[in-house]
Formats: structure tokens, C-alpha cells, sequence
């Protein structure tokens, strides 16, 4: 979470918050949902809030059939505000039931990001073999003292539940690590160490990532730093997570280490990197220092993993807050701001010697296909200039797309897909095939008068082979984008002032066959 741009009176909300939060807010009502999650701009099938203001997830935790997602939420604005732990569940991370708020503000602070665990072994004394608590940690963030120019402004704290989530009790000795000088020291992620039998937390200490270990879930011991001589420093290291990874057609294990930092976004704003190495339980060590981008796109942040996944489904699942922190407090909804990405499994695999973090939509969003409308190619098609699909029946907006394009031997200069509207409102995938790069272009996508930072064309380097395919995910205002099985993410949203209703394909300076294709409307999750 950033917070260069607010600027708040922090007693007056600090109060305010408190005085707020004796009893959950109350949810939309089951009547009011058609009406509601049919507003102008709201996603179909990503989880968005009821109402106000969310960004990054937290505290993702899977437990006794439910996937819990908690989020950085402000009930009352749709702007940034004291934030609290807004709550959904769902049982197959495609539709989902809003509870009420998880935490709330107190006389310690706003409640920041953090993680969530299931202490399976009552190491913490917070419940019972029979009745294992569900461990939240979140950072403290005080106002008082940054208004009042302290530097000990964060810390980090725990609470449990013992009811599946559904209420939580903040822990008495909190704040369980303290501040350590840094004024940005945030995010605590925790996970058990079988290794070392023992827990681990990550948290992010301004522009790097300090490690802790602990038996108790209450009493941490700090092991190491990383990050201060690698990866890119342009903005504040937030939000890390960090988990073992299986390297594909191998029985090799590697550590990959995620790191969210604003700015510094690998297309301005907000983004996140990755690394890849060994842990022994004190000290990562990364293969290189360089940095990898999770996703190109300028719409993914914030992004960590479900916890305590059943061994027997054996995913590591990846969710982020689709936004940028260049504009979201400005983009034009008026409920509510800001959804998730889709739910996505990531595998690592290794190209050129180098290891590739690769992403892919989880597989039940196939539950949601609407396989009646499904559009399939018949047979190739020679693609120069440019050729517009027939895609009647088809619903654009709420849609999955594959196609996959042979490039030959005779190159184009670029070749790509475009969506439009009949106002002439579009976006553009297109790949460079001199530059050796895909870029998505929504300088014509609708509404960007809301800043002057969200208009442009996004770059993500990516090398094609004489085959490339494509997958994207549209809903109301996002695009979703997968290459080659996800060895390439981009992300990008936009504000078309009506669906889009054209599919265009095309080939600048050449020609490329498109020899499969598949097109689906995805149906509704309300």
C-alpha cells in the first residue's frame, strides 16, 4: 500500500474509524444485487466489492472447503481512508458471498495488508487440536504519528478466529514485531517451514524484504535481509510473498520470491517482480538479482498467494488488486472502485537456462463458459491487412478468447487483435515483430480524462516462436491477457463508453495465418 498521494487529518480518522467499528456493515441485499452488479463499468466475473473503496488482497487462506479473501477496504468513500479487512468467501474461486468486515481500525491504527494461516498444531495456544485457530497478521499503520513526522509509524500484529473467519480477536501483546526505524515496514506474509519446522514471516522493510522465524506464531526472531543489492528500486518494496515451486519436467525445487513495489511498474506505476533461488529457512538466495515482471500489464498489484491449499489439489494460487496506484482513486465508477484480477495458478519453468514464472486462469473458470455460444474456426485463415471477425452472438465484453497464429516464413511487421465499438473506441494486442514485443494500446479505449497518466501503450519484450497463442479474458472494463500458456501476463483495464462489438484481426507489412481460434461469452457470477 502506498500512500504518497493522501493526505489525511489522522487524529480526525483515527477516531472516526473507532467510533465506526462496533458491529459489521451490513451487505447489499440479495434484491438489490441485479440492479446494483449491472452498474456502468462493473465486472461480471472478478470479484469487485459491493460498494467503496478496495485495493490490495489480504489474509488468503483456504480452509474447511472455503477460499477467504480478505482485502484493503474503506466503507464509507470510494477513495482511499482508514482502511479496514473487507471479507468474501467462496467455495470455487469463481463466485463469491461479501461478509462483513473482518478487522476493523483501533487505537493503534488503521489495519494495513498482511497473511492469513491455518496453525493446524495450536502452536500459538489461540485453539485446540479439535479446533485449529485461523491466524491473521496485518501491519499497524498509526496516523498519529505521521502526522505528528515520526518514523515509527508501522508495526505488525496478529489476530485469530475460531469460527472459520467469520469473527476475529485481536491478540493482547500486539503488536508482535515492532517497528525497526523504517517508517515503510509492512505486509507481513507467514508460512510454515517444513523444513525447519518452524514459521516463517516476510515483511517489507522500505526497499527490501526482511525474513523472521518463529515457533509460536507470536514470538518472532529476525533471520536476514534480501533485496537491498537486487531487483528494481525505484519506489517502495511492498507486499512480498514467498513459496516452493516444483520446476516443470523435473524433480528440481526453487524458491520464488514476489515482491510488489510503487513505482516502478515495468509501465509506469505500480508492479510486481519476482525472484527465483534457494531458502534454507534464515536467508534467500536469488539466481540473479535482475528483475522479472509477474505481469507487464499496468493493471496487477498487490498480488500474493492462497495459504494452506490442500497438498492433494498441490496449486499455488495467485490473486492481485487490478488497478494502479497512477489512478485509482480517479477512474470513473461511482459505487465502488477497483476489482481483483482473476484467480491464477502459477507454475515455474525453465527457457533459454533461465527460470520463467508462468500464469494461468485456475481451471474452474470453465464452470462459468457458456459453452452454447462457443464460435470455433473452421479453417486457417490467411491474415494480411485487416480482416474482421464474425462473432455474432458473441458478447465481447464478457468474454474468453483464444486464437493461435502461425507467423511463416514471410514476417509482417506486426500482427494482432483489436476490440471495437461502433463508436471507434477500441484496445489493440498487437506483437512487434521487430522489436520482439507484445503492446497493448488503449489510447483510443473510451473515457481517460480522469488522469493523464492512464492513456497509452504498454511494452512487455517477449521472443515468439514460429507459433504463438494468445488467451484473453474480457470483462466490463478489463482485458486479461495470456501468452503461450502464460509465459507472458499483461493486464490492462479501460472505460469504453459502449460494449464493444467488432473482433479484428490484422498483419502490417506481411501476412500470418490464424490457425485456431475459440471464442465463449462467460456467464455472469451474480
Amino acid at each position: 500500500m502506498n500512500l504518497n498521494h493522501f493526505n489525511f487529518p489522522a487524529l480526525v480518522l483515527l477516531l472516526l474509524a473507532v467510533a465506526c467499528s462496533s458491529g459489521p456493515k451490513k451487505t447489499v441485499e440479495k434484491e438489490d444485487a441485479i440492479k446494483l452488479y449491472t452498474e456502468k463499468y462493473r465486472p461480471q466475473f472478478h470479484f469487485s466489492p459491493d460498494s467503496a473503496w478496495m485495493n490490495d488482497p489480504n489474509g488468503m487462506v483456504y480452509y474447511d472447503g472455503e477460499y477467504h479473501l480478505f482485502y484493503q477496504y474503506y466503507p464509507d468513500s470510494t477513495v482511499w481512508g482508514p482502511m479496514h479487512w473487507g471479507h468474501a468467501i467462496s467455495t470455487d474461486l469463481v463466485h463469491w458471498q461479501n461478509m462483513p468486515i473482518a478487522l476493523y481500525p483501533d487505537s493503534l491504527g488503521y489495519i494495513f495488508s498482511g497473511s492469513a494461516v491455518v496453525d493446524w498444531n495450536n502452536s500459538s495456544g489461540f485453539g485446540s487440536g479439535e479446533n485449529p485457530p485461523l491466524v491473521a497478521f496485518y501491519t499497524y499503520h498509526d496516523p498519529v504519528i505521521v502526522e505528528a513526522g515520526g518514523v515509527d509509524v508501522e508495526s505488525q500484529a496478529i489476530a485469530y478466529s475460531l469460527d472459520k473467519g467469520r469473527s476475529w480477536t485481536k491478540y493482547k501483546g500486539n503488536p508482535v514485531i515492532p517497528n525497526d526505524g523504517n517508517r515503510d515496514f509492512r505486509d507481513p506474509n507467514v508460512i510454515w517451514n517444513e523444513d525447519i519446522q518452524k514459521w516463517n514471516l516476510l515483511l517489507s522493510a522500505n526497499d527490501h524484504v526482511q525474513i523472521y522465524t518463529s515457533d509460536d506464531l507470536k514470538n518472532w526472531k529476525y533471520e536476514s535481509d534480501f533485496g537491498i543489492d537486487a531487483g528494481t528500486h525505484d519506489g517502495v518494496w511492498e507486499c512480498p510473498d514467498l513459496f516452493p515451486l516444483q520446476v516443470e519436467g523435473s524433480d528440481e525445487i526453487k524458491w520464488v520470491l514476489i515482491v510488489n513495489i510503487n513505482p516502478g511498474g515495468p509501465n509506469g506505476g505500480s508492479g510486481t517482480q519476482y525472484f527465483t533461488g534457494d531458502f534454507d529457512g534464515h536467508q534467500f538466495t536469488a539466481d540473479s538479482k535482475e528483475t522479472k515482471w509477474v505481469d507487464w500489464g499496468r493493471d496487477n498489484y498487490a498480488g500474493v498467494t492462497w495459504s494452506d491449499v490442500p497438498k492433494e489439489d498441490g496449486r499455488r494460487i495467485f490473486l492481485g488488486w487490478m488497478s494502479n496506484w497512477d489512478y485509482a482513486s480517479v477512474v470513473p465508477t461511482e459505487r465502488w472502485r477497483s476489482a481483483m484480477t482473476l484467480p491464477r495458478t502459477l507454475s515455474l519453468t525453465k527457457k533459454n537456462n533461465q527460470y520463467v514464472l508462468k500464469s494461468a486462469t485456475v481451471k474452474e473458470m470453465e464452470l462459468i463458459f457458456d459453452k452454447s455460444s462457443e464460435i470455433s474456426l473452421d479453417e486457417a485463415l490467411i491474415i494480411s491487412g485487416v480482416k474482421e471477425l464474425d462473432i455474432q452472438g458473441l458478447t465481447l465484453n464478457q468474454s474468453h478468447l483464444s486464437a493461435e497464429f502461425e507467423t511463416g516464413e514471410t514476417l509482417p511487421e506486426s500482427f494482432g487483435i483489436t476490440l471495437e465499438n461502433e463508436l471507434g473506441e477500441n484496445v489493440t494486442l498487437s506483437y512487434s515483430v521487430t522489436a520482439h514485443q507484445f503492446q497493448f494500446d488503449r489510447t483510443k479505449s473510451g473515457d481517460m480524462s480522469f488522469s493523464d497518466k492512464f492513456s497509452g501503450i504498454a511494452f512487455a519484450p517477449y521472443k515468439i516462436g514460429w507459433t504463438v497463442k494468445l488467451e484473453m479474458f474480457v470483462d466490463a472494463a478489463s482485458v486479461e491477457l495470456f501468452v503461450d500458456g502464460g509465459e507472458l501476463v499483461m493486464t490492462e483495464i479501460f472505460f469504453n463508453s459502449q460494449a464493444f462489438s467488432k473482433l479484428q484481426v490484422f498483419a502490417n507489412g506481411g501476412h500470418v495465418s490464424l490457425t485456431k481460434a475459440k471464442f465463449v461469452n462467460i456467464n455472469s457470477i451474480f
